[in-house]
């Protein structure tokens, strides 16, 4: 897509709004940049239910009820996490989509894990969640977390 991010946010919602669609976030790496992309937005209230900001693995167990063995299995920045991240954004809001980013902004990382990988996850009610890395590559730390907000919000008009 060639939107701004705001223009991505105003599609998004447009489309939630005719579809009657209420969203969620669950975001890590991004620290409530999608939430706050969507919420700059005015009358976002009526399609933005909630956001859940999970940077540390401790708040992702409590708030969205990620797997201690998920974790320690693949790490947080898995496409096993981001979808355990969406599917517990779904059922703990009164959302019928949410989006889950987990990544590594930089700087930083390692072989296994480099600067720029970012794993999303979707979860539609009623659908399985669908997961994603993109590997945004060492772009620099705000250049990693605006890609991703960029891309989140169009992975959810995408879905809608």
């Amino acid at each position: 897509m060639t939107e701004t991010i705001e223009g991505r946010a105003r599609i998004l919602l447009d489309r939630a709004r005719a579809g009657g669609e209420r969203i969620a976030t669950a975001e890590s790496c991004t620290g409530g940049l999608i939430a706050g992309a969507i919420t700059e937005i005015p009358g976002s209230s009526n399609v933005f239910d909630r956001g859940f900001v999970t940077y540390s693995n401790a708040a992702k167990v409590a708030m969205l009820g990620v797997s201690e063995a998920t974790l320690a299995a693949h790490g947080a920045v898995s496409e096993a996490v981001a979808g355990e991240m969406a599917a517990g954004a779904l059922a703990r809001s009164e959302a019928t989509l949410a989006i889950a980013v987990t990544g590594i902004a930089g700087p930083g990382g390692s072989d296994a894990k480099p600067e720029g990988r970012v794993c999303f996850g979707l979860a539609l009610l009623g659908r399985a969640v669908a997961t994603e890395t993109v590997e945004f590559g060492p772009l620099g730390r705000s250049e990693v977390r605006r890609a991703t907000v960029a891309h989140a919000l169009d992975r959810l008009i995408t879905a809608l």
